[in-house]
């Protein structure tokens, strides 16, 4: 089960994912992706909606994007563009926002170690 939205950003993926390199690689991902056939409103809010309507949606969608076998992909596109809005990838908007913080420090730090061991070796 996915972690509540509280927690920790972890993200569970069932092990009968289709693997990647199986699927036709001339198709664009979005062609495989479960989310085509659910409807668009789960992924995305609605003005003004309730808190609790909200985490109840997201949810939902992130089961959907549990059993997806373009998830990662999903993810990434999200990650890259940055999507702003909606469950991407199995993570909504501020999930996303916490991920791509975490590797801007983490390209920081690796930047960082690579000028001390440039240094040390001079």
């Amino acid at each position: 089960m996915l972690q509540p939205p509280h927690s920790s950003l972890q993200v569970r993926v069932p092990s009968q994912r289709v693997p990647v390199r199986d699927r036709d690689q001339d198709a664009p991902w979005h062609t495989e992706a479960v989310c085509r056939r659910d409807e668009a409103g789960l992924f995305f809010a609605p003005s003004k909606e309730p808190t609790a309507a909200r985490l109840s949606r997201e949810e939902a969608a992130k089961r959907v994007c549990a059993r997806c076998p373009v998830m990662v992909e999903c993810r990434e596109h999200a990650l890259l563009q940055p999507e702003p809005y909606g469950v991407w990838g199995g993570l909504t908007a501020a999930e996303r926002r916490v991920v791509l913080a975490r590797r801007r420090r983490r390209d920081l730090e690796l930047k960082k170690a690579a000028r001390g061991s440039i240094v040390a070796a001079g």
